[in-house]
């Protein structure tokens, strides 16, 4: 469990996927939302893009010196392109927000402000945004509002937006966690079962302006509700030791 209190120092991670024309506008946003405040950098993930994405965060590179880019040959998914990014990270504290426009940069740093606030556990190792009003189609709605139901009855884990891209949590957590596709959508319930503390922390949700969705519901609702019995089987096979205080750490 990470006993390191928050400096100030963040990395924030942005998968993308056939993205071009969200790249640009996004990067300006985080720099100006975090810029004077946080010692960061910015870490996108292209995830195999077979558009102009590739193009565009090259660009970027000359113009914003926190910027790094890393490369997929293939698509792997949005949880590799995460994963890939958090290793690659050079901060203790992750940020990671999705690459399509519809999370708000601006909300990062009451994110942070979070993080540091008298009276948060003092395990918490997760803050997960929780989009109050979504801004997406009715079907996109639907799926969400169902899978997040059947998940938070299974899985118990007092979150009401595991889906929501926008998270800040502990690099050191996220790489002890098991690692399998799909594994953004249940960090709040691995992070409960390692036992750390979760914060869910209301934040703006936008439309998508540009680009298209990858996600329907197909790919979103029963892929969904099929992995949450491999999550449900991780937490009944999780024992939690209590150290008693007078042992040799």
């Amino acid at each position: 469990m990470p006993t390191y209190p928050y400096h100030g120092r963040l990395s924030v991670v942005v998968p993308v996927h056939n993205e071009a024309d969200n790249i640009e506008p996004l990067i300006r946003e985080i720099v100006s939302a975090l810029s004077g405040n946080t010692d960061f950098e910015i870490i996108y993930v292209n995830d195999g893009s077979t558009d102009n994405t590739q193009a565009v965060l090259e660009r970027m590179k000359q113009e914003v010196a926190q910027l790094r880019v890393i490369r997929h040959r293939r698509a792997c998914g949005q949880s590799q392109a995460v994963t890939t990014g958090v290793r690659a990270a050079r901060h203790e504290w992750i940020a990671t927000l999705d690459g399509d426009g519809q999370n708000d940069p601006a909300d990062l740093p009451a994110l942070l402000a979070a993080l540091v606030a008298s009276g948060q556990p003092a395990n918490l190792e997760l803050l997960a945004g929780w989009r109050t009003k979504r801004n997406d189609t009715f079907i996109r709605r639907l799926s969400s509002k169902i899978a997040n139901g059947v998940r938070s009855r299974m899985l118990k884990d007092s979150t009401p937006d595991t889906g929501c891209g926008l998270k800040v949590f502990a690099r050191e957590t996220f790489l002890r966690l098991p690692n399998f596709d799909h594994i953004h959508r249940f960090l709040p319930a691995l992070v409960l079962r390692g036992g750390g503390a979760v914060v869910s922390v209301p934040v703006n949700h936008r439309s998508r302006e540009r680009g298209v969705s990858k996600y329907g519901l197909h790919n979103r609702l029963w892929v969904g509700i099929v992995d949450l019995f491999g999550v449900a089987w991780l937490q009944r096979r999780v024992r939690l030791p209590v150290i008693e205080p007078e042992s040799d750490l």
